[in-house]
């Protein structure tokens, strides 16, 4: 059976590799008594880096976001290790759903524009019949403007995501890069940011999902289960 078509997400398992045990690593075991700080930090990056790895190379699928947060994790540890100064952290923190919210604004202006690739595909949607249903209602150019409008909620929360984690980096770290209090202030970074961005971004894109589904639904006049795409 091919891995690729069997692949599931596993948002608990990504939570205690990506998140938790990094976490408790930073800020249990990086005393001098224990790993240590350049010890605490290499164990606490492996597991995420490790992970991402090893969902790369199983399930042989490029994905752009997974790509990001493996790059985002090495340049963590090249903070930690080479002990650059604080603001790289937060610069760093910012930077990747940024990059995130510029290459989605910026793929508007393509032939292949993420959030219909994201929002909008087979395998969410019944995309045919979608269409077909827009063109017999005259709305398809409606149905456009509205999945721009999408596509800049999208950006915002992206945007919205990109200041909190420079925020908080700024408020959490001030330690010097390669002590213990550094890891440890790491390791609350790590902790916080899931309940105060990852959460609140969440729930911002679940609110475009709405959004477009509201759209679908007031433009075509198919119900939830009739725009859904069906089961192979």
């Amino acid at each position: 059976m091919n891995s690729t078509s069997t692949h599931k997400p596993r948002p608990m398992v990504d939570l205690i590799v990506s998140i938790a045990i990094p976490s408790f690593i930073l800020m249990k075991l990086s005393g001098e008594n224990d790993l240590g700080a350049t010890g605490g930090l290499i164990a606490a990056l492996a597991f995420p880096l490790g992970w991402g790895i090893f969902e790369l190379i199983k399930y042989r699928k490029f994905n752009f976001i997974a790509l990001l947060g493996l790059l985002s994790v090495l340049l963590t540890g090249g903070i930690g290790l080479f002990e650059l100064d604080n603001k790289w952290l937060a610069i760093k923190e910012a930077a990747i759903p940024a990059v995130i919210g510029v290459a989605v604004l910026v793929s508007t202006f393509t032939p292949y524009p993420l959030v219909r690739a994201l929002l909008f595909n087979p395998d969410v949607m019944d995309v045919e019949k979608i269409k077909q249903r827009l063109a017999e209602h005259n709305s398809t150019g409606a149905f456009e403007k509205r999945l721009l409008k999408a596509t800049y909620l999208v950006v915002c929360s992206f945007a919205f995501s990109a200041a909190m984690n420079y925020i908080l980096a700024k408020w959490l770290v001030t330690s010097p890069a390669g002590t213990p209090e550094f890891n440890e202030q790491l390791g609350q970074l790590t902790l916080y940011s899931y309940p105060m961005i990852a959460l609140p971004s969440m729930l911002m894109m679940l609110g475009v999902f709405y959004y477009l589904w509201r759209t679908i639904r007031d433009l075509t006049g198919l119900r939830l289960e009739e725009v859904m795409a069906a089961k192979k």
